[in-house]
């Protein structure tokens, strides 16, 4: 390999809300260390620069969404694409971030050898092959596939004569007015998409295997909060409002799922227009958070059944025709103009990135994660992961700090590697493995070979507790289940 171009002590690989977060923490954790950040798309944003359907909007407030060192400061708390990739946009600059980034670099490959001791990177740009090194290599590029979406596997879609459409890949010349849509699926996506289309379509329908939980919420904080409290003091209440709000609705629904599918039940019937039943199209086989809820800002997805653009049809599809999708009960969806799939994303960690360590090429699907951010056997590397069952930012962030302290920790002992590992033995004391995605909703389950392991006890368990993850950022033990400099043969056995 050439001798390499660029060399900087950490390689930030994506920058997304996760990316920026963590250089903004290395800026003020970690300031006499170099950084980069490499960004394969034109733009900054990540998903908010990906995804351009109608309405594409977060599932999550932006007080605990948005970054911690940057308040998010509109009344909105569920915000749309556009405005999320600006206040993006506005950090790097405002921030100084912007000067760090590389655009159009994609990360190819990324090899590591213990004799080498650092990362040695192929990015490609503009065309041309260029090598970088650095000492830490941190991956937020999310959790998804960006080049490719997850393929439908609907019976006849081939005979469909009219439009497909995948949600990721939403044409810009796309006219939809005055159009007959059906929109499978029933996850986030489609519950941002019935509502948006709904304006200029003909008619929208949400058409659904099995249904989820939708809550409705105000997409405005009181107004109040503003004359009564000074800007930090009021902005820094929102984020504890927020954050305490998503604490205690998942810890409620996962101690008591009776008394929470009761609750969910009897809100979401006073929403429902009166020819829409309850059952079976609001009635999920699974309890509440084990897959992630679904927001409806300010009542729009019942807002648009009341109208009657939209409407629900929950059922198992049979077949497509040229114009109709015929279901398995005997309903058939008539004069479909166009399809939209929603049905979830393609699962995919690293950006597409080949790793090799010492001449093994890693799966991310055969190792646990230490403390939800470490690649078990993967030295000086950092997998940034978020939260399933709150903000994602939420956990980006406890995972920056953590590694941050990690890397200022090394810097004052002198050690130049570090790895997870995994003593033998707590398989024989029987450790339970399970995916650090702990939810089971279609896509992720179909993706389960890919996705990092998580253990049921010590540094490997799965995180879900920002509280309890921020506590250990600071001040949790950095020498359980970590090894530093060169493996000891014969000591050390990987999974």
């Amino acid at each position: 390999m050439s001798s390499p171009t660029t060399h900087k002590d950490i390689i930030i690989v994506g920058a997304g809300i996760s990316g920026v977060n963590f250089a903004g923490r290395i800026q003020s954790l970690l300031p006499n260390h170099s950084y980069a950040i490499l960004e394969a798309r034109d733009d900054v944003g990540g998903t908010w620069d990906l995804f351009k359907y109608p309405g594409i909007r977060s599932d999550s407030d932006l007080h605990t969404f948005g970054f911690p060192w940057r308040p998010w400061r509109e009344q909105r708390a569920i915000a749309d694409g556009a405005s999320i990739k600006k206040y993006i946009q506005e950090t790097v600059q405002e921030s100084g971030i912007s000067r760090n980034i590389l655009f159009r670099h994609k990360l190819v490959n990324a090899t590591w050898e213990d004799g080498n001791g650092q990362w040695m990177l192929d990015v490609q740009s503009d065309g041309a092959m260029v090598t970088m090194s650095c000492k830490f290599l941190i991956l937020g590029t999310g959790y998804y596939d960006y080049d490719k979406p997850l393929e439908a596997e609907i019976p006849g879609l081939e005979k469909f004569q009219g439009t497909i459409v995948h949600p990721q890949f939403w044409p810009e010349d796309l006219d939809y007015s005055n159009q007959n849509i059906v929109v499978i699926g029933s996850g986030a996506t489609a519950i941002t998409l019935i509502p948006n289309l709904a304006h200029q379509a003909h008619h929208v329908t949400m058409l659904q295997r099995s249904p989820g939980y939708i809550l409705s919420m105000s997409n405005s904080d009181s107004p109040l909060l503003e004359r009564l409290l000074p800007e930090w003091m009021m902005f820094r209440f929102l984020r504890l409002k927020h954050l305490f709000s998503l604490f205690f609705l998942y810890h409620f629904c996962r101690l008591f799922p009776g008394l929470a599918k009761g609750m969910i039940r009897s809100t979401t019937t006073k929403k429902l227009p009166s020819h829409v039943p309850y059952d079976p199209h609001f009635l999920p086989k699974y309890n509440p958070w084990e897959q992630r809820l679904c927001i409806s800002p300010d009542n729009d997805f019942f807002d648009a059944l009341s109208s009657g653009k939209a409407s629900i049809s929950t059922g198992t599809i049979k077949t497509c025709t040229e114009r109709s999708i015929v279901l398995q009960s005997g309903e058939v969806l008539d004069d479909v103009d166009i399809v939209v799939t929603a049905t979830g994303l393609k699962i995919g960690f690293g950006g597409g990135t080949k790793i090799q360590i010492n001449g093994e090429s890693l799966n991310f699907g055969d190792k646990l994660l230490w403390k939800g951010c470490m690649v078990q056997d993967v030295p000086n590397l950092c997998l940034v992961m978020g939260y399933t069952n709150a903000s994602w930012t939420l956990g980006a962030d406890a995972t920056a700090n953590l590694f941050c302290r990690l890397v200022r920790e090394m810097q004052k002992s002198g050690e130049k590697m570090v790895r997870p590992r995994l003593d033998a033995s707590e398989w024989e004391r029987g450790m339970k493995e399970t995916s650090v995605l702990n939810l089971n909703s279609t896509y992720i389950l179909k993706a389960v070979d890919h996705v990092p392991k998580a253990g049921d006890r010590g540094p490997w368990k799965v995180r879900s507790n920002y509280f309890k993850d921020c506590w250990n950022a600071q001040w949790g033990s950095l020498v359980d289940g970590l090894q530093y400099g060169l493996p000891v043969r014969g000591k050390d056995k990987a999974l």
